[in-house]
């Protein structure tokens, strides 16, 4: 898994390519809580996501609730219809901003 980060102004995009699961979820919660230390809005680009596991929907949720915290946003943009099924299915669909 590869995570690429892009800040502009106050927004910094995270892309996220390969596989997020109980392996790389730590890699990405820690990327995402430390986009929040330098910004206040991030989004996250799946458009090279190919999975993501429970362990990988627990650090979403923690981005999230850090999100809401800091009075921000978090937004996951270009997610495979793959995903988006394991979204709508868990319910995440509810928690999370996704365009």
């Amino acid at each position: 898994m590869t995570i690429t980060e892009k800040r502009d102004n106050d927004i910094i995009t995270l892309q996220i390519e390969g596989r997020v699961d109980t392996n790389t979820s730590p890699q990405v919660q820690e990327h995402i809580l430390k986009g929040f230390q330098k910004a206040n809005h991030l989004v996250l680009d799946f458009e090279k996501c190919a999975y993501v596991s429970s362990a990988g929907l627990r650090a979403l949720l923690i981005g999230q609730k850090t999100a809401d915290s800091k009075k921000g946003s978090m937004k996951l943009v270009n997610v495979p219809n793959v995903l988006m099924s394991v979204l709508e299915m868990t319910g995440f669909v509810n928690i999370l901003n996704i365009e």
